[in-house]
């Protein structure tokens, strides 16, 4: 427990034992998120996480059925942002998880880097990196079947695809915070780089509104069927 309590915490995780975690992000809220992220089933197949911080999502897909699951991050694990590795790897030996990672940057991505996996996560990333669309491109070229993207959303009223610019700290009082599409703009986006069938839905603790909201998308290749 005296390990756990040093370590600042983004996800709140349930350890053997009954530990728990205090993150950011409540265990309520997660679970609500995992249940929209993942209704679509992963058992047996191959996962990336890409940003995945303390590690639940990535524990999740372990948790569901996963093949094999890679867990990757910088920004938070040895980058600009406040979190670091040690909750994963916390949670990591108290769970006695097989889930893999690896310090990589979302530019850095290719299927050179880490290979290809059946279901790529992307959440809660889009709206940090500089230059939206060439992240997007990375992370569909290591993506074999279906990609899962959690984002900010800015705008959906408007009945153009357009992205806002959020300048400074505008955005949920983040400077590491940029962009956010609007609907339209995200599931062009999505198909520009190679997704031909694209689902969109509100994120399930998010009341959409005029201005923003989020959403989580499933993107699919031409070649699965469902």
């Amino acid at each position: 427990m005296d390990g756990a309590a040093d370590i600042a915490w983004f996800h709140s995780l349930s350890l053997p034992d009954g530990e728990r975690t205090r993150g950011v992000k409540p265990r309520e809220v997660l679970e609500k998120e995992a249940d929209a992220i993942f209704r679509h089933p992963i058992a047996g197949k191959s996962v990336l996480d890409v940003g995945a911080w303390d590690g639940f999502f990535s524990f999740e897909a372990e948790r569901r059925g996963a093949a094999r699951v890679l867990a990757t991050d910088h920004f938070c694990w040895s980058g600009p942002g406040w979190g670091t590795k040690a909750g994963f790897d916390y949670a990591h030996g108290r769970l006695g998880s097989r889930v893999e990672s690896l310090d990589i940057d979302v530019p850095q991505i290719s299927p050179e880097t880490v290979g290809t996996f059946d279901v790529v996560l992307f959440l809660g990333v889009l709206y940090h990196v500089k230059d939206p669309l060439r992240c997007l491109e990375q992370v569909a070229s290591v993506t074999g079947e279906m990609l899962i993207l959690e984002t900010e959303t800015a705008l959906d009223v408007l009945p153009w695809p357009v992205m806002r610019f959020y300048e400074g700290a505008e955005l949920n009082n983040d400077p590491t915070n940029f962009w956010a599409p609007n609907r339209r703009c995200l599931e062009a986006m999505l198909r520009e780089v190679g997704f031909s069938r694209v689902e969109i839905a509100v994120h399930p603790t998010h009341r959409p509104n005029w201005k923003r909201t989020r959403v989580v998308a499933h993107a699919w290749r031409e070649a699965t069927r469902h």
